[in-house]
């Protein structure tokens, strides 16, 4: 069934009044979201205490995670939950929350090294959730160490996340299966992993079905893709070398970059050992060839890099690769991403937004779009020593705007930026999240795990854009845990200004071993700036599976609103005006009456 049309007067209207306050601007809302306390850094998202509000997990002196939970009132995110690590004298590398036992509770997965490390020995510890909180007794250290920091994915079907990874025990990537880490398989391959990895579970072929991305280095950086057939990963036929010409390569991340209802893979690459110059190339499942979709990184006199891997040694050696954060900045269904970039003749390092646009040259003809470097957002550019930057909806209202770590606040911590996307053209979006669907109307103390994580679903869209074409698009839930991925616990899909509902919704999960139908539901009609949560409950029934619809009103509500009011008025006001004309002329026409009987009786 094909999804509701506005009416077509109704839409140019809204079009209209998005087009008058089209405009784009960065606010600093630091203060108003953290205080004092804008200092440390960001490690992972999710909604810890189950509120639909999502949460910040942030590091701080290298031995310490503070949950920052989102509340109403300023500063709206305040730190309440602390996990101290210094007794154990470790520093920590990353957080993954997620429910590693099956409870419906949020769990939390840290990995951390001795500060007295062999650099190739992580241990993982997990401290388990209970009624909201984290019970800092009740932990457990898996009794493996890892080579590097593992990819949280679920790789047998039952959705709860497993942990993936070169143990110190073995040459083959083991999966510790979560609700019994104790239990573990191995995939089966002759490729030693590239550190620092950027694997991914990310559906690659369009079944809706994760698949497993390696990165891999026979003998220089591969790349090999497992695809899930009947919920078993298949040995890859042959592997895809690194770009010609790459010498330093950063950290692979997936897009659905040309919004056709596929993830492309795209890649951040230095040709040179110094990063003189920089480019970013795509490529997609089946296409043998690498496609740059961003090689010119001049800003009038200067040119500008990626910054190879980056380990600040005062702040207890916290290291960021190089890569690109993904998220759809303008809503026009085609991602945008963040980068940090170094001035190559100096020291100046920032933050800087790369806007998807389309093709304008014939080395990216083939892709049909291109990153452009918005090099003019002012609040971004005040920034200095940046070294990380993501995209997060601050205010839960399917807008993402911006948060900037930078060096600077002081000997041990990195300070926080926060900036509001003020984005007035208003176009339209749908924000998915896909929770575990270990339980639906049963779940422990009555509360639905709206903060639980989930590595997997994948989410696709068809609709009509404003000129009536079938439009896309695409995106993997939490497909990279690893090396500060920061991947939000929900996706935000871009629909543009085009105000007509969603034809079709589609969400996929993965499925177990031996089985050959896909898990995937479908949804029609979904009204535009709305919160799809999906609870798959159970798991092999996919028609049972429910959605809850949230509605997100935009400005366009309050302006096409007055609009109406206005039109009414206008009319109101001529039927007004006709009204006593006519008035008038009765009156005349009585006068005239009078006078003519007056007249005839004389």
């Amino acid at each position: 069934m094909a999804g509701c049309r506005l009416a077509p007067g109704l839409a140019l209207l809204a079009l209209l009044l998005a087009l008058a306050g089209h405009g784009a601007a960065l606010q600093n809302v630091t203060a108003q979201l953290f205080g004092a306390e804008a200092y440390g850094t960001p490690a992972a998202f999710g909604d810890f205490n189950s509120d639909k509000q999502t949460d910040l997990f942030v590091l701080r002196g290298g031995n310490e995670l503070i949950i920052f939970l989102a509340d109403q009132k300023e500063p709206y995110f305040k730190p309440r939950v602390k996990l101290p690590m210094k007794s154990l004298g470790v520093i920590i590398t990353s957080v993954v929350p997620g429910d590693y036992d099956g409870d419906s509770q949020m769990d939390v997965l840290l990995t951390t090294r001795t500060q007295n490390h062999g650099k190739d020995e992580l241990s993982v510890f997990i401290f388990w959730g209970h009624n909201q909180t984290l019970d800092l007794n009740h932990k457990t250290m898996i009794n493996k160490t890892f080579h590097d920091e593992p990819l949280v994915m679920d790789f047998n079907g039952d959705l709860i996340p497993d942990v993936f990874g070169v143990t110190s025990d073995s040459d083959k990537p083991q999966i510790l299966i979560g609700g019994n880490l104790s239990r573990h398989a191995a995939l089966d391959t002759q490729s030693r992993m590239y550190i620092p990895h950027s694997h991914a579970f990310i559906d690659l072929n369009n079944d809706f079905t994760a698949d497993l991305f390696l990165t891999t280095s026979n003998p220089d950086i591969q790349f090999e893709t497992w695809i899930n057939k009947d919920g078993n990963f298949s040995k890859p036929e042959r592997s895809k070398a690194k770009p010609s010409g790459a010498v330093v390569v950063g950290q692979s991340v997936f897009a659905d970059f040309d919004g056709d209802g596929q993830s492309e893979h795209l890649l951040p690459v230095c040709e040179d050992i110094n990063c003189q110059k920089s480019a970013i190339y795509l490529t997609k499942l089946g296409m043998d060839q690498w496609i740059p979709v961003l090689q010119d990184f001049r800003n009038k006199d200067t040119l500008w890099g990626f910054v190879k891997n980056q380990t600040d040694k005062t702040t207890s050696e916290v290291s960021f690769p190089m890569t690109l954060h993904i998220g759809d900045y303008n809503m026009d269904g085609y991602p945008d991403a963040l980068a940090i970039l170094k001035n190559t003749s100096g020291s100046n390092q920032q933050a800087f937004l790369l806007e998807n646009v389309p093709c304008n040259n014939a080395s990216c003809k083939s892709a049909r779009r291109m990153f452009k470097v918005f090099w003019e957002l002012s609040d971004l550019n005040q920034i200095k020593d940046a070294v990380v930057a993501t995209f997060f909806d601050i205010y839960e209202d399917g807008i993402l705007d911006i948060i900037v770590v930078s060096k600077g606040h002081s000997s041990e911590d990195f300070a926080i930026h926060t900036l509001k996307n003020n984005f007035e053209a208003d176009a339209y979006f749908v924000k998915v999240i896909v929770l575990s669907g270990l339980c639906s109307n049963d779940c422990p103390r009555k509360v639905t795990p709206f903060g639980v994580n989930q590595p997997g679903p994948y989410i696709m869209y068809t609709t009509v854009d404003a000129n009536g074409y079938l439009k896309n698009g695409s995106a993997g839930q939490l497909s990279q845990s690893a090396h500060f991925a920061l991947q939000l616990p929900y996706n935000v899909l871009g629909l543009g200004r085009s105000a007509n509902f969603l034809d079709h919704l589609y969400v996929g999960i993965p499925r177990p071993l031996g089985e050959k139908s896909i898990r995937r539901q479908e949804w029609t009609a979904i009204i535009p700036n709305s919160q799809l949560i999906v609870i798959p409950y159970p798991h092999n029934v996919p028609r049972s599976w429910s959605a809850k619809l949230y509605l997100t009103p935009s400005n366009i509500v309050l302006l096409t609103a007055i609009a109406l009011i206005g039109v009414c008025v206008f009319i109101l006001a001529i039927i007004g005006i006709l009204h006593w004309q006519e008035k008038k002329a009765d009156d005349r026409e009585k006068r005239q009456e009078a006078h003519r009987f007056h007249f005839d009786a004389m």
